[in-house]
């Protein structure tokens, strides 16, 4: 399965052959269904500080560092630069907002997957642009023996954000693996932009609102339905 992508992948980048020893995880909408409280969250705390967000454009802006993507708003609806901590501090009042809504599920298919690929002997790594605490915690305890802080990027660890390469690439460090020996799971179209410049073979899942065509026209190489589709084609 995925034999025409996977040729399509190796003549499009020039490598001679893909091995997989690594998958590079996003969280927010592929291991865990927490995007529509982002989604709320976005909303209802740019609306306290004067910014219009509406909910669904959270989806659009899913990947980016959450104080860059308060920088674009601010430079789009006020015309001014915000700076680092300006922007960070706007951040703390969405990153509160988040913390007060429902624990979110885990996205169903999404260890089983984690389980198979350990089974293989593949690392898993998780790349994203979070910066929330009270996720990266659960993260660990959810998906235990098969996520370590170690092998994580999040916000803190880049200077540019997705859909910057540099997240991608920094997981290819951590996991000391060639971007042919990788797999990326998305689920952001600004997610999978980053991934697809950092030469990485990416796997789209749609848990969103934005049709596949949002996610294949970043250049991902397979768009799949949900994270239990994938996971069933997996083997």
């Amino acid at each position: 399965m995925f034999d025409k992508e996977i040729r399509q992948y190796l003549g499009k980048h020039g490598f001679k052959a893909f091995a997989p020893k690594a998958v590079l995880f996003d969280m927010d909408g592929v291991l865990y269904d927490s995007m529509p409280y982002h989604a709320r969250s976005w909303h209802e705390s740019m609306a306290a500080l004067g910014l219009d967000m509406a909910p669904e454009e959270a989806y659009a802006y899913e990947g980016m560092r959450g104080v860059e993507t308060i920088k674009l708003i601010a430079r789009r609806q006020w015309e001014r630069e915000l700076d680092d901590e300006e922007a960070a501090k706007m951040y703390a009042v969405k990153s509160d907002m988040f913390k007060a809504c429902p624990a979110p599920r885990m996205m169903p298919g999404a260890k089983e997957l984690m389980m198979k690929i350990k089974a293989e002997g593949l690392k898993i790594v998780v790349v994203t642009g979070s910066g929330q605490p009270s996720l990266l915690d659960r993260l660990v305890n959810d998906f235990d023996g098969l996520v370590s802080r170690g092998l994580m990027v999040t916000s803190f660890d880049v200077k540019h954000g997705k859909p910057d390469p540099e997240p991608y690439l920094r997981g290819l460090e951590k996991a000391g693996v060639k971007p042919c020996e990788a797999i990326v799971v998305e689920n952001a179209p600004l997610g999978v932009r980053a991934a697809v410049a950092a030469r990485i073979f990416t796997m789209a899942v749609n848990t969103g609102p934005l049709p596949d065509k949002a996610l294949a026209d970043e250049g991902a190489n397979v768009v799949m339905p949900s994270m239990q589709a994938l996971c069933d084609v997996w083997d």
